[in-house]
């Protein structure tokens, strides 16, 4: 049975390469019948971030990836937290030192960075120079016993190819001369990533490990150890890197990288799945609409592209906005009203909402594009848009909305048929253009010179809301 994980670190927000890593794991796993295990990696203790456990659990959670074991969920392999797991890690480093794959290294931080200084001078890669590698047995042990600072390290073997058969990328190899012999064990007894992410991957029965192309350069030093312990490595593949539109990696100075910053502009969780899904990966089609459900149908390792993917920010608007109105208004209704509560405006009616989400339609990209973009909705306009006066408003404007008002006062049906009737009637009846009337009722309406319909807005915000504005413009705004 496919067992796949997601095994971020609490080190701060979870970006969307991350988010969309997870969600090429759970897949896959759905896509096989497997089972997609959650685990946090915090063995670095310098990075952690507080509540950023809570943070990834909660973006996880409202993108709807919930494990199938693991943190918070449990299961049979635990603990999944790795900072409870390591006289695991412990044990697993000594039992490398035994077996003579790895050893103590007592060299110091200054010791080390005039290596690499000079490593760097001499224009060579900085490596660690295997300095401790021969140390005498006796000297070691008096070492260890005085309680000197160390760290272990594991050996790295001379002469070797080493090979990963990667389910992207196909087979890669790496000389051996070209590995560093990496920290195992740090100095604090905690493990780096190297030794836990192997171990636990092991022992968690982890048969596929899908990760970004970041980790592929750490992959020789993975097999080493699956070698050493005597263990089989699982399926390797490495996503490529999500790319600003430059080709470099995509970052803060390009927009918005986390998670959170996309729900809170309004973005809907399938809308950024569905994007993230197609950030590497294709149907083999011209098709760009997908439900969660639909992808896991159709998700395989083998259509994912080796080349890195541009994060094209219109596409995902685009993408999302088809999400949009792929709901029904209901649901809308419901993801919309937390948004007043954010701008910090009353919530409106649900049932008024709803006829402003149907008035919007395919205006409306964002869930925020039903709340402070368009306040004339919920209030009358503070003051309007001198552009778009200048614009529409008229020497014979003052006249035509007097008579406008008479009009919808008159007016026995206020529905949106009857209002677009009685306007170019009235219109006609004046000798002018129906642009004369409804730009400026527009503009006394909204404040602003565009928007939804103009006769589905005005039956939305009703007759007395209309007159009032309508009147109130007639007050403010200039007459010839």
């Amino acid at each position: 049975m496919v067992r796949v994980r997601f095994a971020p670190s609490p080190t701060g927000y979870l970006h969307v390469g991350g988010l969309r890593t997870a969600f090429y794991n759970w897949l896959l796993a759905r896509r096989e019948g497997g089972t997609f295990l959650l685990r946090i990696e915090d063995t670095d203790r310098t990075r952690l971030v507080e509540g950023a456990v809570e943070a990834l659990l909660e973006a996880l959670n409202w993108a709807g990836i919930t494990p199938d074991e693991g943190a918070v969920v449990g299961g049979p392999l635990g603990p999944y937290v790795q900072s409870e797991r390591l006289e695991i890690y412990r044990e697993m480093a000594s039992r490398l030192v035994e077996s003579g794959h790895a050893y103590h290294c007592f060299c110091t931080p200054e010791r080390l960075a005039e290596m690499r200084e000079q490593q760097m001078a001499r224009g060579e890669s900085a490596m660690y120079d295997r300095h401790c590698r021969n140390l005498d047995p006796a000297e070691r042990d008096r070492r260890l016993a005085a309680g000197e600072p160390h760290v272990i390290r594991m050996k790295i073997p001379d002469g070797r190819s080493l090979t990963v058969e990667d389910q992207i990328r196909g087979p890669v190899s790496f000389d051996s001369s070209l590995v560093d012999e990496q920290v195992l064990m740090k100095s604090d007894g905690f493990p780096t990533y190297h030794l836990a992410a192997v171990v636990d991957d092991h022992l968690m029965e982890i048969t596929h490990v899908v990760r970004g192309e970041e980790w592929l350069s750490s992959t020789p030093k993975h097999l080493l150890l699956y070698e050493y312990f005597g263990w089989k490595p699982p399926v390797f593949a490495h996503v490529p890197l999500i790319l600003n539109a430059s080709g470099k990696k995509l970052s803060k100075r390009d927009g918005d990288v986390s998670v959170e910053a996309y729900r809170e502009k309004g973005y809907l969780p399938e809308g950024l799945l569905n994007f993230l899904a197609l950030l590497g990966w294709s149907p083999g089609d011209e098709r760009e609409f997908f439900t969660p459900q639909e992808l896991s149908g159709v998700f395989s390792l083998d259509r994912v592209r080796k080349s890195g993917a541009v994060f094209d920010f219109d596409k995902l608007l685009h993408i999302n906005g088809l999400h949009m109105r792929a709901q029904s208004t209901s649901r809308l209704v419901e993801l919309v009203l937390p948004f007043f509560d954010r701008a910090g405006w009353p919530r409106p009616e649900s049932g008024y909402l709803a006829q402003v989400i149907e008035v919007m339609g395919e205006r409306a990209n964002l869930l925020t594009d039903y709340v402070e973009p368009i306040p004339y909705f919920y209030a009358d306009p503070a003051e309007y848009e001198p552009a778009t006066v200048k614009k529409r408003w008229k020497a014979a404007s003052p006249e035509l909305m007097e008579a406008w008002v008479a009009r919808l006062e008159a007016l026995e049906v206020f529905g949106h048929d009857a209002l677009d009737e009685a306007l170019r009637t009235l219109a006609e009846s004046r000798g002018v253009g129906a642009g004369q009337l409804i730009h400026p009722t527009r503009l006394a309406l909204t404040g602003v010179g565009n928007g939804p319909g103009l006769f589905e807005m005005m039956e939305v915000l009703g007759r007395e809301v209309c007159l009032r504005r309508l009147r109130t413009a007639l007050d403010r705004l200039p007459r010839p």
